[in-house]
């Protein structure tokens, strides 16, 4: 408590005086470009880890890289397709179905400013998508050859490098070996990434990556970097070919209840906005190493109305595998004839994770025929996956119905429907153990200034989907009913009221949780912007589910009902051309009836620095948190170099601080530096296992070169 109290007294006044220090500072309303990461998607990202159990990782960053696309080739209203508006990522499904209505009923836009007048677009929604949309098409783009897109066009070269000062245990010798250290490889982090593009149409390129303690150009990586991603993707080529991809690339089918391997949100703070979609293939350029395809696919049209996507996939996977002489025969030791799970993480750092790697191939094959009309589509799906190795779970209550064996085949027929203001969407599934599975939704503008959306799925216990990823409160769309309500509201000028409610109920067992479960969620968020100048909104989040909780005294759990609440605060302020000024407070408790309430807050204080016409610009960071526990966590988006963002957890007691710095002063060259330092004040240490410094600071250091020729 000695330390606690005048450190809560420091971050108190921190905390005042990021409130009061903007009102001097209200001059002048100009602004300036900015990165093509809106404020929006950086919040949504947020809440995606924040529904996480566990702490993770982001490594989708390329999520946001087609947007610097699209302000270069804008899209055309009078032309673009749901699909597009959806990719963008910048509107609710409420808001591009009342944008088609609005198309469909006065044959097209006369003026940009039309988009005042669809029901549902406030001032803030029509300013945040003003840059990726026009009313002019590239008539040239699209009479252009193969061997024109393939040779001409824009090529981006990225090279990072990146490494946490603090040297973590896996990096020492052992007592037992001091010859040798867990970790196979050095602490530096590698990437590679070249890309040539053509207008919206047409992308190849390759990606190389090194992790934190992987070997590079030894042991297991005599050929370089540990993970190494090419494709070629070809879109909208002619009436005929809507889609190519050669290498790797993502699908996705309906509402992702039998294949979703992109990016999605989950609940998010666009509470409209609850639908999966966009098109069938996409290419692939980030550096996840699971959740991706490699083989050929394509999107044919035939006539008006049909569309057939179709694609093989057939790839390594990493999976912990059991030697037969486990099992069966002692005779055969050495040999694999089953694994007990994938791995997701990607890591290949010490022995155990290097003989997981390329344990098994994984084969996919896929079909998808959609009925495309001017009002909806209706589609038929099917998928197969066939391992090279059977999978066998450790026997456990909560996983007895999950997917075991060597092969699997799930098909579904997804739709969606427009009439009038009234949009109908849904999917329904069937895995070939019987078992179905649907998701089906309404979106609807109740009034002008009030937008709705409604979705209700049932996820049996025994649906087995392996690249199923559904909207809903847990991933792998099974074990899982619940309905879900969204709506906004536009009560003002300037005023957005958003909120949801989503309730649910496991009807099986879960990983933490001993027996069936419930739970619910509600959110309340309130926005107000100045044009240009001000964006302010005050949220208020609330989650009651049931979960396992230790009695105390005791090995036995109980599953009881804990809560989680959230309170922020947020303010961004654009003090003129060259400064904005962003400030947040987020405060938040856990509770259950067995366990003493757990509290704690978090404060940060951005300021971005871009001037016009210089070719200097820089971010900073600077934020202070004070939590009793993990469990009391807070995700905040990190400016970073290019595509290379953080969205860590704030908790504990300790601060945190960043300094992005970017030179654009060479023609065609980029050059980005990061410093950033996470101290805690109470532990001893931060990090677990072979991650663990023994210090109680962490400090990474980055940089990276853009070239763009």
């Amino acid at each position: 408590m000695q330390i606690k109290l005048p450190y809560s007294l420091c971050t108190l006044l921190f905390c005042l005086s990021v409130l009061l220090s903007p009102s001097t500072l209200w001059s002048q309303t100009d602004t300036i470009p900015t990165d093509p990461t809106p404020d929006l998607s950086e919040q949504r990202l947020e809440d995606l880890l924040q529904d996480n159990e566990e702490e993770s990782d982001f490594d989708f960053n390329t999520v946001f890289e087609d947007l610097a696309a699209y302000r270069e080739n804008p899209l055309n209203l009078n032309e673009v397709s749901e699909v597009d508006l959806r990719e963008l990522g910048l509107l609710s499904d409420v808001q591009i179905s009342n944008l088609l209505e609005y198309r469909d009923r006065l044959g097209g836009f006369l003026t940009i400013y039309e988009l005042q007048a669809i029901r549902g677009f406030d001032l803030g929604t029509v300013r945040r998508i003003l840059p990726f949309v026009s009313l002019r098409s590239n008539v040239d783009d699209f009479q252009a050859g193969i061997g024109t897109m393939l040779t001409t066009g824009k090529n981006e070269l990225y090279l990072r490098w990146s490494r946490f000062l603090e040297e973590a245990r896996g990096f020492r010798p052992t007592t037992e070996n001091p010859d040798s250290t867990p970790y196979a490889g050095d602490p530096n982090q590698l990437y590679v990434r070249y890309r040539h593009t053509y207008s919206n149409r047409l992308s190849y390129g390759f990606t190389a990556e090194k992790d934190r303690g992987e070997e590079f150009f030894q042991g297991s990586n005599r050929k370089g970097f540990d993970f190494y991603s090419a494709h070629l993707f070809l879109k909208d080529y002619n009436q005929r070919i809507k889609a190519l991809a050669l290498g790797d690339f993502t699908a996705n089918f309906g509402q992702g209840l039998i294949l979703f391997t992109g990016f999605g949100f989950g609940k998010s703070a666009l509470t409209t906005s609850v639908r999966r979609g966009g098109r069938a293939l996409r290419q692939y350029t980030s550096v996840n190493e699971a959740n991706y395809l490699r083989g050929i696919a394509s999107t044919l049209k035939f006539g008006d109305h049909l569309e057939l996507t179709t694609f093989v996939s057939n790839r390594r996977r990493d999976g912990n595998l059991i030697t037969i002489n486990d099992t069966i025969d002692i005779e055969f030791e050495g040999s694999f004839t089953e694994f007990s799970s994938l791995q997701l993480s990607g890591l290949h750092r010490t022995p155990n994770e290097i003989a997981d790697r390329n344990g098994l191939r994984h084969f996919t094959a896929g079909v998808s025929a959609k009925w495309q009309a001017n009002k909806g589509h209706v589609a038929l799906n099917a998928v197969h996956h066939q391992l090279d190795k059977s999978l066998t779970l450790t026997p456990r209550v909560y996983n007895r119905f999950y997917f075991q064996g060597d092969r699997l085949t799930n098909a579904s027929v997804d739709y969606s429907w427009r009439w009038r203001n009234l949009t109908f969407f849904g999917e329904t599934a069937v895995s070939d153990n019987g078992a179905v599975a649907t998701l089906n939704g309404l979106l609807t503008t109740l009034d002008r200034r009030v937008n709705l959306a409604v979705f209700q799925r049932a996820y049996p216990r025994d649906f087995q989907a392996l690249l199923g990823n559904p909207i809903g409160e847990t991933t792998g769309g099974r074990n899982e009913n619940g309905v879900y309500f969204g709506v906004e509201v536009f009560p003002a000028n300037n005023w957005v009221l958003s909120a949801y409610y989503d309730i649910w109920q496991h009807p099986w067992l879960r990983f933490n949780a001993d027996a069936p479960s419930r739970g619910h969620e509600y959110r309340l968020r309130l926005t107000y912007f100045k044009k240009r100048e001000l964006d302010v909104f005050l949220e208020l989040r609330n989650e009651i589910k049931e979960v396992n909780v230790r009695l105390l005294d005791s090995n036995i759990d109980a599953l009881v009902n804990r809560q989680r609440l959230q309170l922020r605060l947020h303010l961004a302020y654009q003090i003129n051309r060259a400064i904005e000024w962003r400030s947040r407070i987020d405060w938040g408790e856990t509770d259950n009836p067995i366990n003493t309430r757990q509290t704690g807050f978090a404060i940060y204080q951005d300021l971005l620095y871009r001037p016009v016409g210089s070719p200097w610009s820089f971010t900073s960071r600077i934020a202070y948190f004070d939590t009793d526990s993990y469990q009391v966590r807070f995700y905040n988006y990190e400016n970073g170099l290019l595509y290379f963002f953080r969205i860590p957890p704030y908790y504990n007691q300790g601060s945190r601080f960043f300094i992005n710095l970017r030179y654009k002063g060479i023609r065609n060259l980029m050059i980005e530096a990061r410093y950033a330092r996470l101290f805690w004040s109470n532990p001893d240490a931060i990090g677990t296992g072979l991650e663990a410094t023994g210090e109680p600071t962490r400090t990474e250091i980055a940089a990276q070169i853009k070239w763009t020729f």
